[in-house]
């Protein structure tokens, strides 16, 4: 899932290259998206590239190159599939169950993809669930699920197509992996380091600059405490 300005971005460079053979400048993709200035399509650049839609080409002029386009756009979407812990519960747990011992399961909503984003504020009003051991839900609070898009967490073991455990959170310490919204765009799932006024998001892939942005344009949504692997 792609917010509505990654997916109009999306969108004029696709339309551009199929026009000129060569993607748009950023001044042009700025003025198409009608944003104040070029930082905001660099978020939206870098949002796109984790998310695995298009990649930046090296010692080239406009470098990017389109992977893949989502199913409003004409690609494929791919299907998920929850990954279900076996137990003996009924299949009645409540959504909001996060205070159950270790060998219980609880059902969290997952609220869609995030690259490793959606902003949570654009999931669906009826998610669908995914079923997690009880004691992933420590610390009180409400906990919720996304899946991993992209492999910028990989050295930290999360791996694409992963499922995440989040508590809510607006607080987080120093080298915490958090769900980090940037100026409204987008969400990313990264390591967190304060640095004066300063936040650095930090990905675990050498292949990711650290993304060092001023306190006010990042908010935090959560914090991982669990994941869960389908093989």
């Amino acid at each position: 899932m792609l917010t509505k300005k990654q997916l109009d971005l999306l969108d004029f460079i696709n339309r551009r290259m199929a026009r000129d053979g060569v993607p748009p400048s950023f001044d042009e993709m700025k003025d198409a998206l009608d944003l104040r200035s070029k930082s905001g399509i660099h978020r939206l650049i870098t949002a796109l590239e984790e998310r695995g839609f298009i990649r930046r080409l090296p010692h080239r002029a406009r470098a990017l190159e389109i992977v893949k386009l989502p199913e409003a756009l004409g690609g494929t979407a791919r299907g998920f599939v929850p990954s279900v812990i076996d137990g003996d519960l009924p299949d009645s747990t409540p959504a909001d169950a996060i205070s159950l011992g270790a060998a219980h399961l609880a059902e969290l909503p997952l609220l869609g993809r995030i690259a490793a984003g959606v902003p949570i504020e654009a999931i669906n009003d009826t998610p669908p669930g995914v079923s997690v051991p009880g004691q992933m839900l420590h610390g009180g609070g409400r906990h919720y699920a996304l899946e991993v898009k992209g492999d910028s967490m990989i050295e930290a073991g999360i791996n694409d197509g992963d499922v995440v455990v989040i508590r809510e959170t607006s607080h987080a310490d120093d080298g915490d992996i958090v769900v980090a919204q940037v100026d409204g765009y987008e969400a990313t799932l990264k390591r967190y380091y304060r640095k004066g006024g300063m936040i650095v998001l930090e990905a675990a892939n050498p292949a990711y600059e650290p993304r060092v942005l001023p306190a006010g344009e990042v908010a935090v949504q959560g914090r991982l405490v669990g994941l869960i692997r389908t093989y």
